[in-house]
């Protein structure tokens, strides 16, 4: 069990796992560390929805810690181009489903509420959110030089254990449908947020609703230099 994992050498394990040509396992264990704790309550809050953008890719190091990916990756001035046209896609895709789309810097992260996602105590996907991710897997199969982060979350219900590893379940439940739909698997991380990012109040059933959800943050990986 790691209980000092610095920030750099979690990201490093990340890299690993995208450059070995085999499925990513879930990095929620190391994200229950006391560092990573650390990296995820520094994590911005999206302005427009209240989507946590990105648990572990706050500030962009992840990006760095991905250079030389098994995917390839951008030149460093053509990054911002890329998101804006996969971004655009989102959006027309997104329209009127209930997903959010947020843009900051060059990540994008999706915000999937708890009516299409699952039902209570439930990581099972819903008939409606099924064609949802199908359109998000096409767009990131066409854009694939980037990684996604999945991250689950849920309501106050039940205990705090419970509810970590009900998110876990959740994070996986997407990530291998978007890897059936064509999205390689190394290419994904999975984080379990549990009960600790609330975007409604948990004492309405409403609230406990919308805290039963999914965000996604892809980010661009940007090429290795050369010297």
């Amino acid at each position: 069990m790691l209980t000092r994992t610095r920030p750099a050498t979690l990201l490093v394990a990340v890299l690993a796992c995208a450059a070995m040509l085999t499925a990513c396992e879930s990095l929620n264990s190391l994200a229950t560390s006391p560092d990573s704790q650390k990296t995820r309550r520094g994590a911005g809050i999206g302005a427009a929805s209240g989507v946590v953008v990105g648990l572990l890719t706050s500030g962009g190091s992840l990006q760095g810690a991905l250079i030389g990916a098994a995917v390839g990756g951008l030149a460093g001035g053509a990054i911002g181009n890329y998101q804006d046209r996969q971004e655009r896609q989102l959006r027309q895709q997104m329209a009127n489903t209930g997903v959010d789309v947020v843009r900051q810097g060059d990540n994008i992260t999706l915000g999937m509420p708890g009516q299409v996602t699952f039902a209570t105590s439930s990581a099972d996907i819903t008939a409606d959110f099924k064609p949802i991710l199908n359109n998000v897997a096409s767009t990131l199969v066409e854009f694939n030089q980037t990684l996604i982060e999945v991250a689950g979350h849920t309501d106050s219900t039940g205990s705090r254990e419970y509810n970590q590893a009900l998110s876990v379940r959740r994070a996986e439940s997407v990530a291998t449908h978007l890897a059936a739909q064509g999205v390689p698997r190394n290419r994904i991380v999975t984080v379990g947020a549990g009960m600790d990012y609330p975007v409604a109040d948990n004492s309405t059933p409403e609230g406990r609703q919308k805290n039963r959800r999914v965000e996604m943050t892809i980010v661009p990986i940007e090429a290795k230099a050369s010297r």
